[in-house]
């Protein structure tokens, strides 16, 4: 397999290496640390939309608002009065927007599939909130760029997803089985992007990072 057909799609380097293997094939880049599964591998748009669609989370069901309290919390923390939001993969039963309105904020989404309005990505807010989305995208440079663009000076980027430890916890991890998970970041993968970014990194907890634009 030619190197450029498994270039890291976060940081662009050639410098990757076999990770794992199962029913997929899995890579990780040696300068940003992301773990990736290579294109081909992916799920079509269709049966992707079709996993997403037996998902039955709601602004109703509390368990769902206590799991996403892990992202809501410490991002609410950050923002002043009345901020301008926009939660990025909402999904079909959004939710996350739902509790930011609650505390007095103004929220917008986006998501490819049930929110594709893209509009709103041409816009600037003060937070971003992106829940279980970021190992699901398939152009992760393209994408996180393009979040971070829709900042204002002093705004966050809230971001929650599982993080990779090592190789030995990555072969057992139920992380991966899911297919439409195809990128997985490390605390080492959060520090690059911060680098990149020139951004404040802060983690809280085993799942969570805010990204703060300093400028």
């Amino acid at each position: 397999m030619p190197n450029s057909d498994r270039c890291c799609p976060l940081c662009q380097s050639l410098q990757t290496s076999a990770f794992h293997q199962d029913s997929r094939t899995y890579f990780r880049c040696q300068v940003c640390l992301l773990v990736f599964v290579l294109p081909h591998q992916f799920l079509s748009a269709q049966a992707e939309k079709a996993i997403y669609d037996s998902h039955e989370n709601s602004a109703e069901d509390l368990g769902y608002r206590r799991f996403l309290n892990r992202l809501f919390l410490p991002l609410s923390q950050c923002l002043l009065p009345q901020s301008c939001g926009l939660d990025f993969g909402s999904g079909p039963g959004p939710t996350l927007s739902v509790m930011f309105e609650e505390a007095g904020h103004a929220m917008e989404l986006y998501d490819l599939f049930y929110a594709p309005d893209i509009r709103v990505l041409q816009r600037q807010y003060d937070f971003i909130s992106a829940s279980e989305v970021v190992e699901h995208l398939h152009h992760p440079r393209r994408e996180l760029e393009r979040l971070w663009s829709c900042l204002k000076p002093n705004g966050v980027l809230g971001i929650m997803t599982k993080r990779v430890i090592d190789q030995a916890a990555f072969a057992r991890w139920h992380y991966k089985s899911d297919l439409t998970h195809v990128c997985f970041f490390s605390i080492e993968t959060f520090e690059w992007l911060a680098n990149h970014w020139q951004a404040a990194l802060t983690v809280s907890g085993n799942d969570v990072v805010l990204l703060s634009k300093i400028y």
